[in-house]
């Protein structure tokens, strides 16, 4: 990685014929952004139980503290995205990563529960505008090839790790400090990494003096967040209650009202031209399928281990540690293969290897052990996960132009969001109809086994996806 950084490096210096910053320093930089929203994912949710006793948080409060972030932050990805293009894509990563410290800050020192809920919605907006810049920042700064593949790998790994090690982050900071600091640690994280994007990152727009559509921002913003308040709402009221259905209904409306808007604007914040490119269109759906079954991974697993086999916080965190692992080795593995066997195999590869992983974990009993029961068939879908991930994200900016390079990176963040949302909320309501109230560990085993078999076969559906519709190949770096 480093050798293709430094070729990379001294091809753009002897381009621009003036210093350029390091592009390991780049690519680490935007690497840590991505680490942190992904990680705001999943990290509050070993602190929750702590934080309804501290801040007296009712249960669909406590449910607002994971949802407020997600909706926020699916909500304002694509204008987020479009905004760096428009506006500076450094700019932007200082704007989003300045904004999501500070209400990391007003989080951890929150004294009541709408504090803390306004503290993790503000966080969401900041993470929409900062992880699509993280994605446009790396394929800007690298040149298309093989040294842009084993970046976009980068940023994939520590994407991927950062959902893998919220569980146990989150655990080693409720048990040797307090709930407070699964938020309070963003903050002089982020303090270094602004200090460093300030230093190091040169600004890049591709506006074209363009202003932003805000007819369109603003439809698209509301109808994705009212989507996401729709599915988030299933887990608790259930798919036919009213208060499910017009969310779900009216965020389908205003969605279909944006595309009939940008379809007559001059200047639209998403050209409905980027859809018809095969690469574009074929790589996000490929990422909205893989991303709704391998998203819940984490929730079941975590609930296995503590809730049937009787682990800790802490011990379910560590429990999946190989897995975290497998799947930033997955992520540096892809690029190795997809010149070999070209970009859309190694994602079916990938994506079959994940499969395998859920059949296996679907096959879990009430009293299996760590080894064959929770470490290997994780390693495998993780692995899969990591390996699948890289060529779909390398495929779906393959085909933009450079003006609209975050506006297809937030389109990358927003596909894999959703999907994993909707995905969450389906597998949640097939183990709950499972396990039918029962809280003993046979039935707990046999809903958590389920979803997980359900997950193997939506799959192999996403494998069936990539075959017909992904391009054979990514320009300069995979063939077959």
């Amino acid at each position: 990685m480093t050798r293709m950084l430094r070729a990379a490096e001294d091809t753009r210096r002897s381009l621009s014929g003036r210093s350029a910053p390091p592009l390991w320093a780049v690519v680490a930089l935007a690497c840590a952004g991505q680490f942190l929203v992904v990680l705001d994912v999943s990290v509050v949710n070993v602190a929750l139980p702590s934080m309804r006793t501290d801040l007296g948080l009712s249960a669909p409060g406590l449910q607002w503290v994971v949802n407020a972030y997600s909706i926020a932050f699916a909500g304002f990805m694509l204008l987020g995205g479009r905004a760096g293009d428009l506006y500076g894509r450094k700019r932007m990563f200082l704007v989003g990563l300045a904004l999501f410290t500070l209400a990391s800050l007003g989080g951890g020192v929150a004294q009541e529960g709408w504090q803390l809920l306004v503290a993790r919605a503000v966080q969401g907006l900041g993470a929409a505008v900062l992880a699509p810049s993280t994605l446009t920042i790396v394929t800007s700064a690298v040149p298309e090839g093989a040294a842009r593949a084993r970046a976009i790998a980068t940023w994939t790994a520590v994407g991927a790790g950062g959902g893998a090690a919220g569980g146990l982050v989150g655990g080693l900071l409720v048990d040797g400090l307090s709930w407070r600091w699964v938020l309070l640690i963003n903050v002089p994280v982020g303090a270094v990494v602004l200090t460093g994007a300030a230093r190091w990152l040169v600004e890049s727009r591709a506006g074209d003096g363009r202003r932003l559509d805000l007819p369109g921002a603003l439809l698209v913003t509301a109808g994705l967040a009212t989507l996401a308040y729709g599915i988030v709402q299933t887990e608790a009221e259930g798919w036919a209650a009213a208060e499910t259905l017009v969310p779900l209904c009216a965020g389908l409306a205003l969605i279909a009202l944006f595309l009939v808007v940008e379809s007559r604007t001059k200047t639209p914040l998403m050209p409905l031209k980027l859809l018809r490119l095969r690469s574009v269109s074929s790589a996000n759906a490929a990422n909205f399928v893989c991303g709704s079954a391998m998203f819940c991974m984490w929730l079941f697993m975590s609930l296995y281990a503590q809730n049937v086999l009787g682990y800790s916080p802490l011990g379910a965190g560590l429990a999946v540690v190989p897995s975290s692992l497998a799947v930033v080795l997955g992520s540096k593995a892809a690029p190795r293969f997809m010149p070999v066997i070209g970009a859309r195999n190694v994602a079916v590869l990938g994506t079959l290897v994940a499969a395998v992983g859920f059949g296996w974990q679907s096959t879990m009993t009430a009293d299996g052990s760590y080894v064959t029961a929770i470490m290997l068939p994780g390693i495998l879908m993780m692995a899969g996960a990591g390996l699948s991930a890289t060529p779909l994200a390398a495929l779906a900016t393959s085909g933009a132009a450079p003006g609209d390079a975050g506006l297809v990176s937030g389109l990358v963040n927003t596909s894999r969001v959703m999907g994993g949302s909707l995905g969450l909320a389906i597998m949640s309501t097939i183990a709950a109809a499972r396990t039918a109230g029962s809280s003993s560990a046979e039935a707990l085993t046999a809903g958590y086994a389920l979803a997980f078999r359900t997950g193997g076969f939506v799959l192999l559906g996403g494998t069936v996806l990539m075959l017909v519709w992904l391009p054979r190949k990514i320009s300069g770096i995979s063939r077959g």
